[in-house]
């Protein structure tokens, strides 16, 4: 289910998602996934931002489970290196959604409800909303989602 405005070409004639006009609300779209295939549903959603000519520093993705397996990656070679890979902005960044207050407003939120209580899946919710600029995505099942809310 798809809401809301596609991207718009931006500079240079790439897409960019269309930023949020004054008091608009952002785009809102349901991918349907189960706690297990909402990661890969996530990074199918950035994978299409990305071939539409989303800027990767205007993608951030938040996941409600486990984290995304670039997040556990990155945070081995220790924690000031991967919050600064947020700070800088220039690729698409992976948190947990319980850490969705460190990180930097972007365009594009992704939220992989992949596990997790329904109490931070429904905490994670507004969060990603309060970080997205123009366009939220959730991956996610919907009667989960439907019940959160």
């Amino acid at each position: 289910m798809r809401t809301g405005v596609p991207p718009q070409p931006g500079p240079g004639g790439r897409k960019t998602p269309r930023a949020a006009e004054a008091g608009a609300a952002p785009q809102i779209q349901l991918v349907e996934a189960t706690d297990t295939t909402a990661v890969g549903a996530a990074d199918e959603v950035v994978d299409g931002l990305l071939d539409e000519g989303c800027p990767p520093g205007d993608v951030l993705v938040l996941t409600t489970g486990d984290p995304h397996p670039w997040a556990r990656h990155e945070m081995s070679f220790g924690e000031d290196a991967y919050w600064r890979q947020q700070a800088e902005g220039e690729d698409v960044f992976y948190a947990c959604a319980s850490a969705a207050g460190r990180t930097r407003r972007r365009a594009v939120v992704v939220l992989a409800v992949n596990g997790g209580t329904d109490e931070q899946a429904a905490e994670a919710l507004p969060a990603a909303l309060a970080r997205t600029g123009s366009r939220l995505v959730v991956c996610g099942d919907p009667r989960r989602l439907r019940s959160l809310l």
